[in-house]
């Protein structure tokens, strides 16, 4: 969407404060638990409503998060707009004033508690306590964690293992004795290849985070090991997921899910090539669109390769 002349809290930046191409981080993991809960269930007890309620509860918590980030970055001074190398944000840019955030906040929060609220119907109770930490980690997040160098655990737990057993297990309607740990494994897989848009996220604006008193893992690491994690976390995740798969499925489908996830390994590398031959600055967003193409063709594939096997 184009981002000249947006008006004061118009839909148009309301649109763009949503970052609707941040979205496939949130379907990804859906996408892969539903997969898994069809290739595990049977007629009886596979539930639609729960799969759709997952995906709705996602896309509405991604746009929170945003929101969340946007807000307060802004007040922090993280997103000052003359040193920014990412996408512009709503707040600093004055699309979007500070008050109108606030309430978009509250309603983008309630809206996802009502959203998931009916899943306690498939999962039981304690489908609460995980929307409530869904929510309360959105905000700590952007305010704590991501400041200290733990935003990548952040996405690994929420972005990988919590939506993809909790999608299972809620579209089996909790009729889940024995959790398989090939869920697990590929919950994890999940969470590190969705890192990879984190990963690049700091690689590109560590200079400015190291001002800010922003520790990234980045940060921390340094650039010359940190941009080293990129590609780690992105090959580990395909190979976990190669490795799984392969051990639950027969010749000749291992073949056809090796060359599946091959597909995202190459796509993976010709990225993270640019990447160290761009190094720094804006032009690496370039690098960040690729990211989130890869992520989504790794949820496509594994989602094929799991329903395979």
């Amino acid at each position: 969407m184009n981002e000249d002349n947006v008006s004061v809290n118009s839909v148009k930046a309301w649109i763009l404060a949503a970052r609707p191409k941040t979205l496939s981080g949130a379907a990804v993991p859906v996408m892969i638990g539903t997969s898994l809960a069809a290739r595990n269930g049977s007629d009886g007890n596979f539930h639609l409503l729960p799969a759709v309620l997952c995906f709705l509860f996602a896309f509405i918590m991604q746009i929170d998060s945003n929101f969340i980030n946007d807000y307060f970055d802004c007040i922090k001074g993280t997103d000052d707009k003359e040193t920014r190398l990412g996408p512009k944000r709503a707040c600093s840019e004055g699309w979007i004033t500070l008050p109108a955030m606030r309430i978009g906040l509250i309603i983008t929060t309630l809206l996802a508690c009502v959203t998931g609220l009916p899943l306690i119907l498939y999962g039981g109770w304690e489908m609460i306590a995980v929307g409530a930490c869904c929510v309360v980690f959105a905000f700590l997040y952007t305010t704590f964690f991501s400041y200290i160098g733990l935003g990548d655990i952040l996405v690994l737990v929420f972005f990988g293992i919590v939506p993809v057993c909790v999608t299972y297990y809620v579209i089996l309607g909790g009729e889940v004795n024995d959790f398989p740990i090939t869920v697990f494994l590929l919950s994890v897989s999940c969470g590190l290849v969705i890192d990879t848009l984190l990963c690049i996220n700091n690689f590109r604006d560590r200079h400015n985070d190291a001002i800010a008193g922003k520790k990234t893992l980045i940060v921390r690491l340094g650039e010359k090991n940190g941009y080293k994690l990129y590609s780690v976390v992105g090959f580990s995740g395909a190979l976990i997921t190669i490795a799984t798969l392969c051990t639950i499925s027969h010749w000749p489908n291992t073949c056809l899910i090796v060359i599946l996830l091959v597909v995202y390994c190459i796509l993976h590398q010709i990225t993270f090539k640019k990447m160290c031959n761009i190094w720094e600055g804006r032009q690496l967003n370039k690098v960040l669109g690729m990211t989130a193409r890869n992520m989504f063709i790794f949820g496509i594939v594994t989602s094929l390769a799991v329903l395979l096997s």
